[in-house]
């Protein structure tokens, strides 16, 4: 979990909006756990579970039907463009850093343990 939790630097040269897409894995601590019952340690594994699926090759729509709690609107856990100042700090740190088509680590915010993919 501290790697969840771990601090990201804003870099100097990202872009106003990007493309991302996410698996997010919920707790009954959750700020809307929605029904999720797992515990905080729990959620933290299945979102670790999630991202070596998606090392291991997987397909994100696959690993979002099976782990994620947020489909997105398109039920392949995209969320569009997004701009930094409309996320959470932890989640918009995580996904600012990453190049297009990279994975992060996970990364907790109120709502859970997510998964980010930057998609452009």
């Amino acid at each position: 979990m501290a790697r969840a939790n771990a601090p990201h630097e804003k870099r100097s040269s990202e872009p106003a909006a990007i493309r991302v897409s996410h698996v997010l894995v919920k707790h009954r601590d959750s700020a809307s756990p929605a029904g999720a019952t797992r515990s905080r340690a729990e959620a933290c594994l299945r979102a670790e579970e999630a991202l070596a699926k998606l090392g291991e090759g997987s397909k994100l729509a696959e690993v979002v039907g099976t782990y994620s709690d947020s489909k997105g609107a398109s039920g392949d856990g995209d969320l569009g463009s997004v701009t930094r100042d409309g996320l959470e700090p932890p989640f918009a740190d995580a996904a600012f850093g990453l190049e297009s088509g990279q994975l992060s680590n996970v990364v907790e915010t109120r709502h859970g343990f997510h998964v980010i993919i930057r998609t452009e």
